[in-house]
């Protein structure tokens, strides 16, 4: 089977740091772009937009672009002779906030595996107005005010990410603060900033929990750490019910918890209490019916099986019912490691439901430490 294509999102504010190197103090503003131009400001966020880009040629035969019209990211593409197709345009002289939000909210329909955007804070805002935590964000630095935890710390590094991504090779997701400072204020020497949500962001693999000397994990610790992430979601969640899967990880969450475990079948819980055990397919979706449900699995297996490897009872309607949001893989790093950069494996029975869920899964490595890891 052929390995499916990567899907990146692309949109660039081309007005983003317009104003910097004329101490404007930003680019918020129609007034505020017109003066920068008239003072002979130019445009630099295309060109930071292909300095993350130029990173991914060699793996043109990979990826394919979703981007917006012009400037806004399908000029960048072309010049690179990157694949591309556009889903949103413009046609606003100057291009304004709304023009990023609606080429994101049109972005959303595309089954995107992240969404890369180059520009400053205020752009960071509007992505996160549409995207929250939907799909994975990163950003390429190119806005006078970059104070929101979104961005790489260079176009390059930008580029670098997408690319171990495309590659299949894992990386971490953290969720990145999205702030902004007040322009106006600004200008009169006052920084106000302010907290405007969180969105997912991948980074380069990084051992945050649980290591030992050398950078390798101990599996007893992290296996702990993982559990305890677990729990703490169940706590926020005392009215779902936890379809638990088969395997030792998932095993280990249930010891940590003082459950009895079927560990080749499937059990549910309800705050912190097993509410049924080894159930069948059948029951699995008269149980949940009707009750907010979230699934615990691993990876199972030498293949990188996510679903239909000891799991059977998660059948495609009770998936279909459960939504990809809610399910939820536990797994060490070491075990992803072990896959050769190998894609986790879908195999629920159903190859509509499979292509469905294709793509990034993020998956919980330690406490609060999550990587990002695609599926096919």
């Amino acid at each position: 089977m052929n390995k499916p294509i990567f899907r990146l999102g692309v949109v660039v504010n081309p007005f983003a740091g317009i104003g910097g190197a004329l101490a404007l103090k930003g680019s918020d503003g129609a007034d505020v772009r017109e003066k920068a131009l008239a003072m002979g400001a130019e445009k630099k966020a295309n060109e930071k937009m292909a300095k993350a880009l130029t990173i991914l040629d060699a793996l043109a035969d990979q990826f394919t672009i979703v981007t917006a019209s012009g400037e806004m990211g399908e000029d960048v593409c072309a010049s690179l002779g990157l694949p591309f197709e556009v889903v949103y345009r413009s046609t606003a002289v100057q291009t304004e906030g709304e023009d990023t939000e609606n080429a994101v909210q049109a972005f959303l329909n595309c089954n995107l595996d992240v969404i890369l955007f180059a520009g400053g804070d205020g752009t960071a805002r509007n992505v996160c107005n549409i995207v929250g935590d939907k799909v994975p964000v990163l950003g390429v630095p190119a806005g006078c005010k970059i104070h929101s935890g979104v961005y790489c710390v260079t176009p390059s590094a930008a580029g670098q990410v997408i690319s171990q991504m495309i590659k299949g090779e894992i990386v971490s997701v953290m969720e990145g603060e999205v702030r902004d400072i007040d322009e106006n204020a600004f200008r009169t020497g006052k920084v106000i900033a302010k907290h405007y949500g969180e969105m997912r962001v991948p980074a380069e693999l990084t051992y945050v929990q649980a290591v030992k000397m050398g950078g390798k994990e101990d599996e007893a610790l992290v296996l702990d750490d993982i559990a305890a992430t677990v729990s703490e979601i169940m706590d926020d969640n005392p009215d779902a019910y936890f379809v638990m899967g088969s395997g030792s990880t998932v095993g280990a969450v249930m010891e940590f918890l003082g459950l009895d475990n079927t560990l080749l079948g499937v059990d549910v819980v309800q705050n912190k209490a097993l509410v049924a055990s080894d159930v069948t397919a059948t029951e699995l979706l008269s149980l949940t019916k009707g009750t907010p449900t979230q699934v615990i699995v691993t990876v199972i297996g030498g293949q990188g099986h996510i679903l239909g490897r000891g799991n059977q009872q998660l059948s495609p309607d009770f998936i279909r019912s459960v939504g990809k949001k809610n399910i939820r893989v536990v797994a060490t790093k070491q075990k992803l490691q072990s896959l050769d950069n190998k894609p986790l494996r879908l195999d629920s029975g159903d190859a509509e439901l499979d292509e469905m869920l294709r793509g990034a899964f993020t998956i919980i490595t330690g406490y609060k430490d999550k990587v990002l890891y695609n599926a096919e």
